[in-house]
């Protein structure tokens, strides 16, 4: 293996589309989030916790009471799940 000192630069925009339709974001999210993240979603209890799953570049994809089926969605899109706080 041989080593390099070349650094790669990256602009805002290769930023932006970094992990673009490899990578989905799973999160736990609040009711209170969520009208702003899925604006079609009906009213849901306050304080109600459930999982989001995004797309790399912040687009909701879907939304789930079950930790495990946020993460079979990410896998049933071939996406590869990353968890973010």
């Amino acid at each position: 293996m041989t080593h390099s000192d070349e650094t790669q630069t990256f602009t805002q925009s290769d930023l932006a589309h970094l992990g673009e339709g490899t990578v989905a974001y799973l999160r736990e999210i609040g009711s209170d989030e969520l009208m702003g993240k899925f604006p079609n979603l009906p009213e849901i209890a306050p304080n109600t916790k459930l999982w989001a799953l995004f797309a790399a570049n912040g687009q909701p994809i879907l939304l789930s009471d079950a930790r495990e089926r946020a993460i079979a969605g990410a896998f049933e899109n071939d996406l590869t799940p990353v968890s973010i706080h």
